[in-house]
């Protein structure tokens, strides 16, 4: 037995965290895609669409991981779960730089750049998570 393994959480509490993570997604969807829409966001450009569906995308993929492990989370299925959600991620982070959907009016300080380099660390931090992820499920699958 490895006394290292951390202690998983008790089932009722991994269900409460499972429903919370649903409804925050469910609450996003609706607030860029309803109301008020990404269209409220200032500092969104006319290119956002082309970012949209992905953001959508992994939005959906978290919410119905979600919903599935409330039903049921063996480590197996987490680890899967959490593989696709996070490739998912990755790859919107990187539409993200592709399309580079923002304008800032404040010059006084370089708003592009602090962006550009939150999205570019978030992708290397990501691209490392999927790769978390899918050792994981591997281990799990031997």
């Amino acid at each position: 037995m490895n006394t290292l393994a951390p202690a998983r959480r008790p089932l009722a509490a991994r269900r409460t965290g499972y429903t919370v993570a649903a409804v925050v997604d469910s609450a996003l969807l609706y607030a860029v895609n309803v109301h008020p829409g990404w269209q409220a966001v200032p500092f969104l450009t006319q290119d956002a669409p082309r970012v949209l569906w992905i953001f959508n995308l992994s939005l959906i993929a978290g919410l119905l991981a979600n919903m599935i492990y409330i039903a049921y989370d063996p480590p197996w299925v987490r680890s899967a779960g959490d593989l696709v959600t996070t490739a998912i991620g990755l790859g919107m982070l990187v539409q993200t730089l592709r399309v580079f959907p923002f304008a800032f009016d404040d010059p006084s300080v370089d708003w592009a750049l602090v962006v550009r380099t939150v999205v570019i660390v978030a992708a290397v931090v990501t691209a490392i998570a999927v790769a978390v992820h899918l050792t994981a499920l591997v281990r799990r699958a031997v």
